[in-house]
């Protein structure tokens, strides 16, 4: 059984908004998954749901082998961290240390323990200097990483980062794909809502593609970029390297290394700007 599971799962809002429906999918651990798709597709309702925020009008939800209806949200957050797309609906406290150890104090950890995890979460996120700062003194970009960190510190088995690369640049977009890869390292699960096809092309091996209140597509990110009919369903344009070499005849193509290899005017460029760079020094 998988970790996280969506069975045949719709919601609709009190004023009568059907946001999804008949959604199903599944999250074993230790996966790193993007889920795109243009706004209005359903995607952050869907998420909401997987942590409890939300639960189903329709299916069921299930995490770790029990069904969200029977617990309250903080009991199945302490299992699926949602970090959000505006971090100013999260921050609270009047520094980053505060904010990241909150979770741990509620849960009456050890005053060390909380010190080192605290300690961990602010290094991985780029916050070390930071941690006496007033979170609202930060941008916008950093105060993104506080969430993350403060979600991060309470050790869910599923990360869920809701655009976490809105906002950023491009130091803060590499943090954020090394902060994934250690995280599913660690046998844990990343789910991540984005817009950003040069961060899911490089990041994610599985993608899932929603559109129009379903799901469309659960396949590898390859397969899914050069699906054509998916991408005109879901209105999603491939990376620029896949349109890159799309123009220059070539198929399945995501990474630059990839199309350097296949395309062989290219690589004879690439030869000789290496060949000229040895001689010179």
């Amino acid at each position: 059984m998988a970790y996280l599971e969506l069975h045949d799962v719709g919601f609709t809002y009190p004023n009568g908004f059907t946001a999804i429906e008949h959604v199903s999918m599944s999250f074993e651990l230790g996966q790193a998954v993007a889920i795109i798709g243009q706004n209005g597709a359903g995607k952050t309702t869907t998420v909401k749901l997987m942590n409890g925020l939300l639960k189903p009008t329709q299916g069921t939800v299930i995490v770790d082998g029990e069904s969200t209806a029977d617990f309250h949200t903080a009991q199945i957050a302490s299992k699926v961290g949602y970090v959000f797309q505006n971090p100013n609906d999260q921050i609270f406290q009047d520094s980053v240390r505060k904010e990241i150890a909150y979770g741990l104090v509620k849960r009456k950890e050890n005053r060390a323990s909380i010190d080192t995890k605290v300690a961990e979460a602010a290094e991985w996120c780029g916050l070390s200097d930071e941690l006496d700062t007033h979170p609202y003194d930060l941008p916008f970009s950093m105060r993104k990483f506080v969430t993350i960190a403060a979600t991060m510190v309470m050790d869910p088995q599923i990360l869920i980062l809701d655009e976490p690369t809105a906002g950023q640049d491009r130091r803060g977009t590499e943090r954020l794909g090394r902060l994934i890869r250690y995280v599913s390292e660690l046998g844990k699960t990343v789910i991540t809502i984005t817009h950003d096809m040069e961060f899911v092309s490089r990041e994610f091996k599985r993608g899932i593609v929603m559109a129009n209140k379903h799901m469309l597509l659960d396949a590898p990110i390859a397969d899914i970029f050069w699906n054509d009919e998916v991408l005109a369903q879901a209105n999603l344009k491939r990376p620029y390297i896949a349109q890159l070499a799309e123009a220059r005849g070539l198929r399945g193509v995501l990474s630059i290394e990839d199309l350097m290899s296949r395309d062989a005017d290219l690589a004879a460029v690439d030869a000789v700007g290496t060949a000229g760079g040895d001689r010179e020094e």
